[in-house]
């Protein structure tokens, strides 16, 4: 009986955003004990270089960040590509995978290899050329393909998983309750995640929280993690004194055990606390993305762009931890292993 060596390949995943580590972490784990090889590159914006740093995740930054400014965006565009091209020419990859980074499929097209692309968000632009170039399009169920011109050409490659990109890496997770116990009744706790100020797709107001955050810290144990040195900067001037400036980006489950209420002002990490039971307010400014009306719909977070100390008031008071055994963790673990099954069905061209 002859038994036929499992075919490997070098597989390149462009992290280029914070969220995308947890997102790929168990990913990239999984894929390394099935004998394929990984390569990794970086970019430094928000949190991803250091949060790959504290996960021991190797990998090469390549290129910088252009801030907010369109433009400047349109202009830097290439430059990465160019140069993400001529790192991985001579690497020999076989398939390249993303979440949201507008270069990597472009990057697979020029190299000769196919790419898998994926994200949550129905309103970045930078979705165009990254459905153009790559080979398998991968979205949640609720995803709205944009504009209605490339329709028809992107559904044909294009798989829905099921749930939330957040599932693909939360179906593990319970619910992680504050174990803390003393006699004295602790300061309540919050988080506040502020606004992705230089991310393209957002169009809303900078530290807009300003106010309200100093109204919290009078009454409020008030943590804040920022994205960026600018809302480190910010934040750690005196007229905010007494509101604690996460410097150093916390784990997971280091803010899970701590919080007891999370105010998002972006996407990713409001939509993780809520899925795990942490009571969670969003004030995103922008239009709701697909994805966020479903936590809005399971009640599992709110929506207040303009929020006061009564909305904190009310989240608490109606908001109580549970187990975390919703379908969105069903459906996590489904999208995981259509993941994997769609990476891995691109051996039979190795």
């Amino acid at each position: 009986m002859i038994i036929e060596k499992t075919k490997i390949m070098k597989i390149w995943f462009d992290i280029s955003n914070s969220p995308h580590v947890l997102l790929f972490k168990d990913m990239i784990a999984e894929l390394q004990k099935q004998g394929h090889e990984i390569l990794i590159t970086s970019r430094p914006l928000a949190n991803t270089i250091k949060l790959l740093d504290q996960h021991q995740i190797i990998h090469t930054p390549i290129g910088i960040h252009y801030g907010k400014n369109t433009w400047m965006k349109i202009f830097g565009y290439p430059i990465r590509v160019y140069h993400l091209w001529k790192y991985l020419r001579k690497k020999n990859i076989d398939i390249a995978v993303s979440q949201s980074s507008f270069h990597s499929p472009l990057v697979a097209f020029l190299l000769g290899v196919p790419s898998i692309y994926t994200n949550d968000n129905e309103h970045a632009v930078g979705n165009i050329p990254a459905f153009v170039f790559a080979k398998k399009i991968l979205v949640p169920e609720s995803f709205q393909i944009r504009p209605s011109a490339l329709r028809n050409f992107v559904i044909k490659k294009t798989q829905f998983y099921p749930g939330l990109k957040e599932g693909i890496y939360l179906w593990r997770k319970t619910t992680i309750k504050n174990t803390q116990q003393s006699s004295i009744q602790p300061k309540i706790k919050i988080y506040v995640r502020p606004e992705p100020s230089t991310a393209q797709y957002y169009s809303g107001g900078e530290n807009f929280l300003d106010h309200f955050l100093l109204e919290a810290i009078s009454q409020y144990d008030v943590t804040l993690l920022p994205r960026n040195e600018e809302q480190i900067l910010h934040y750690s001037t005196p007229e905010f004194n007494g509101l604690k400036v996460s410097v150093s980006p916390m784990s997971f489950d280091s803010i899970t055990k701590d919080c007891d209420l999370f105010i998002g002002a972006g996407g990713s990490m409001t939509r993780e606390m809520a899925m795990v039971g942490v009571p969670t307010i969003s004030v995103y400014q922008d239009e709701l993305l697909g994805v966020d009306k479903i936590l809005l719909d399971e009640k599992s977070m709110v929506h207040k762009k303009h929020i006061s100390l009564k909305d904190v008031e009310d989240t608490l008071s109606k908001s109580v931890r549970s187990p975390n055994t919703n379908s969105l963790m069903v459906k996590g673990k489904i999208a995981y292993d259509q993941f994997l099954q769609v990476i891995n069905e691109f051996k039979q061209a190795v």
